[in-house]
């Protein structure tokens, strides 16, 4: 009851699903019992069997999503590879779009976490932000190419444009700043504050920088 479908076999499989909006070819077409859910473009929310209270809009929005719930997922592509993830919020076109089961992540920009398929409880926020990143959870980036690399890391904040943004493996980094932290790849526990700072560190751990250029020129060393 009280369902809108607009569109070729749009709402097809729906049995006792309520309370749905879906506006677009195929968007909702496999749900049967799931309520509350708001698909508008071609193949949004087109597998979505039993996850209820999702928003897909765009082509291909959560286009695979069968159980996940309470998703929002904003943009063409936008968390089209979510099966069971629940959750997560993708704002921006490809984002959260390889995401398969990892939940509770926030993405806002353009393919922010794009390669993304089981990390959980990740926020990324500007274009490109933990791009990369695949399983690695718990991790934070605002700003535009914050994180971009990292795939394994954990439990890193990366905050400023370029900051941490060839970061691999490494975890349990802070950086604050434009391009703080931005050269470090495996280097661990650093904390990185201003413009730059420890800009070119690749592998030194368990350092801290303060301020403008500060340990600019440090690679390797360790224990700053």
């Amino acid at each position: 009851a009280n369902n809108v479908f607009i569109g070729y076999l749009t709402g097809d499989a729906n049995t006792t699903g309520s309370d749905n909006t879906a506006v677009g070819k195929s968007a909702l077409s496999a749900n049967t019992t799931a309520g509350s859910n708001v698909a508008v473009g071609s193949g949004a929310l087109s597998a979505n069997t039993t996850g209820a209270g999702n928003v897909g809009i765009g082509v291909g929005a959560f286009r695979v999503n069968t159980t996940g719930a309470e998703g929002i997922a904003i943009g063409d592509g936008c968390l089209a590879l979510n099966t069971s993830g629940a959750l997560n919020t993708g704002l921006g076109a490809q984002s959260l779009s390889k995401t398969t089961t990892g939940a509770n992540n926030t993405a806002a920009g353009g393919y922010a976490l794009q390669n993304n398929t089981t990390g959980a409880s990740l926020t990324a926020v500007g274009a490109n932000a933990l791009r990369a990143n695949t399983t690695a959870a718990n991790n934070t980036a605002v700003g535009s190419s914050a994180l971009a690399a990292n795939t394994t890391g954990a439990y890193n904040v990366a905050v400023g444009k370029s900051a941490l943004a060839a970061n691999i493996s490494a975890s349990n980094n802070t950086a604050l700043g434009y391009q703080a932290l931005d050269s470090n790849t495996t280097g661990s526990s650093n904390v990185a504050v201003g413009t730059n700072a420890m800009g070119v560190n690749v592998g030194g751990n368990t350092s801290t920088a303060v301020g403008v250029d500060a340990l600019a020129a440090n690679t390797t060393g360790s224990l700053n």
